[in-house]
């Protein structure tokens, strides 16, 4: 087992949505990473909406922090200049405030990002380093795509 990763909205909407190409891999991660996941408020309101929008209920999110497979672990208003700051190098993409919130995350702990969005390839801790990132066989996809 691997200890600890950080969770991004990708692989927890397709673990809760059995019909998503990606949920059989999003389940085996629930499976065989060293549980708890780590993640923030704004992947979890990500997370709400889509789960609503494929008509399941918003609660289904909040189920999986009950299970204690989920915990937060970050605290917005102490980073609020990091975070800024990031949004602003990758403001192009443009970069979203989970996507802003995981990789300041992932400075703070090291951890991995489990993720199914591409653009965590173009991020950069600190600005340098790449990511260490979980994904499944075959990258993920950009969800700026069209």
């Amino acid at each position: 087992m691997r200890p600890g990763a950080l969770l991004d909205t990708g692989p927890l909407v397709a673990y809760l949505r059995r019909r998503d190409r990606h949920h059989d891999w999003a389940a085996d991660q629930f499976a065989t990473l060293d549980l708890p996941f780590v993640t923030c408020e704004p992947v979890l309101t990500e997370a709400c909406f889509l789960v609503v929008r494929d008509g399941q209920q918003p609660t289904r999110v909040l189920d999986v922090l009950g299970r204690g497979a989920v915990r937060l672990g970050f605290e917005l208003d102490d980073e609020i200049p990091a975070v800024r700051t990031l949004m602003q190098r990758y403001e192009n993409l443009p970069m979203s405030l989970a996507d802003a919130c995981l990789v300041r995350m992932a400075e703070q702990t090291g951890l991995p990002i489990c993720t199914l969005d591409s653009d965590f390839e173009i991020y950069r801790a600190h600005g340098c380093r790449n990511l260490d990132l979980i994904m499944p066989p075959g990258g993920g996809r950009s969800l700026h795509e069209p």
